[in-house]
């Protein structure tokens, strides 16, 4: 049975131990802001996006993803292919991941056991970061073009459509 004395002793050294711990953390703030995408704003990158590839005849699938890689919004064009759902999550995921287009990252993972061969991470073009005054909020993946090249770009104009939006909303 622990005594009045040994349960002193204990609650004294967990008030040292944390007291340290609380001193080397100090600087550190209590509670950290996080920059989320509204849904709206979500939803103009991926609906630009289906836009800008319809214009050049070609029907998509278009995932926007959070900083944490979640959906957040996926459309999909009436004739685009059900596999497109899956690759565009993937490059928007590995977009966001790598904090860069996924046409720069096509031929950095060329190893066997490379980061390449992680589930969700596609180094295929047609994945954008989306960015807000040099921080990463989230990613836009597009897939089903003929090519990953144009996928990009429709990638690319979602985000342009937003990207004064955002650099606003960061001050």
């Amino acid at each position: 049975m622990p005594t009045k004395l040994s349960k002193s002793i204990v609650v004294a050294a967990a008030i040292t131990v944390g007291g340290v711990a609380g001193a080397a953390e100090g600087d550190q703030p209590v509670m950290i802001q996080i920059k989320r995408l509204s849904m709206d704003t979500a939803l103009t990158i991926a609906k630009t996006a289906i836009d800008t590839c319809r214009k050049q005849g070609v029907q998509v699938a278009v995932t926007v993803v959070d900083r944490g890689g979640h959906p957040q919004v996926v459309l999909r064009d009436v004739l685009a292919m059900d596999l497109s759902l899956e690759v565009s999550y993937r490059k928007a995921y590995t977009a966001m991941t790598f904090n860069n287009k996924t046409s720069a990252l096509e031929d950095r993972f060329t190893g066997p056991f490379s980061v390449g061969k992680i589930d969700k991470v596609l180094l295929s073009a047609g994945g954008v970061p989306i960015q807000a005054s040099g921080e990463t909020v989230g990613g836009v993946g597009v897939s089903g073009a003929p090519s990953g090249e144009t996928d990009e770009n429709c990638a690319q104009a979602g985000v342009d459509a937003v990207e004064m939006d955002l650099e606003m909303a960061s001050f």
